[in-house]
């Protein structure tokens, strides 16, 4: 399955200890680089997130920002360490005979260093809901990017049908350049009044029929096309494949272009180039 390396997934969960989202995009990048933003309670799911990540994605350059919002009302009871309070009091209470000044403020005893806590939330029962969440955002951003992949695929296949049509063009003309070749080549010939006989004649007219000649490129152009298609077909990422088939697509449309004598194959090989370039530039964002 072709898939795009640019795309938008955004998942929530929601609990009583309050919601998260995962917002996951990207962009097209030769390798995979993962940038990931979480609040400081959850920073020891960070290497979970990442190798998550690295398991089912190869290409892209990707955000992954997790949003954390507590519930207020799911706020637990206080906790009063009895013990530190009553020595807390037996302390202030020793205090004041000493001095026989001041009094004991309940408040000042509570706001003591560990007197007062609060039970913690449950950290590793809400970060394994949110490592689910996770795994469905990742869900949601391969089917964007399968989705945005069979687009760009039916781009890459209508360009490739664009590239044998010009193949048939050119290989349509060829005869008719090669006649105008031998015939222009006998015409300077007999204006020159050089006579050869005909095995030289025969050999010349030979030499540059093969200088002229595109049809091992063509060839090669139909080979390169009929590999393109088999790639498009297969199911692992196939975005490093795509992008040298596009080297040797320009590789031989170089070629045909440097041998062209003939304003209709000149202008086959321009439109092979352009249809090349836009082929290139789509695959730039495959995965």
């Amino acid at each position: 399955m072709i898939r795009s390396m640019t795309a938008y997934a955004r998942r929530e969960v929601k609990g009583e200890w309050g919601s998260a989202s995962w917002e996951l995009r990207s962009v097209n990048q030769r390798y995979l680089e993962t940038y990931i933003r979480m609040p400081e309670q959850f920073r020891s799911l960070e290497p979970v997130a990442r190798e998550r990540i690295r398991a089912r994605l190869t290409r892209g350059k990707i955000e992954c920002n997790l949003r954390f919002e507590p519930d207020t009302r799911a706020q637990t009871s206080l906790l009063l360490n009895e013990k530190l309070a009553k020595q807390l009091v037996e302390a202030a209470q020793w205090v004041k005979m000493q001095s026989d000044e001041g009094e004991i403020n309940p408040l000042d005893v509570l706001r003591w260093p560990g007197v007062m806590s609060a039970q913690e939330q449950d950290l590793d029962a809400i970060a394994a809901e949110i490592i689910m969440a996770l795994d469905g955002a990742l869900d949601d951003f391969i089917i964007a990017r399968e989705t945005e992949g069979q687009a760009l695929k039916t781009l890459i296949e209508q360009r490739l049908e664009g590239v044998s049509a010009e193949i048939v063009k050119v290989r349509t003309h060829m005869p008719e350049v090669l006649k105008w070749q031998r015939d222009r080549l006998t015409s300077k010939l007999e204006e020159a009044d050089i006579q050869l006989e005909n095995s030289r004649l025969e050999q010349e007219l030979l030499l540059m029929a093969q200088r002229i000649d595109v049809a091992e490129e063509l060839d090669r152009l139909e080979a390169h096309i009929k590999e393109t298609y088999n790639i498009l077909k297969k199911k692992e990422a196939v975005g490093r494949r795509l992008d040298f088939m596009m080297q040797e697509f320009n590789r031989e449309s170089n070629t045909l272009a440097s041998k062209s004598i003939n304003s209709e194959i000149t202008n086959s090989a321009i439109e092979l180039k352009v249809l090349i370039e836009q082929m290139r530039e789509q695959i730039q964002n495959i995965e």
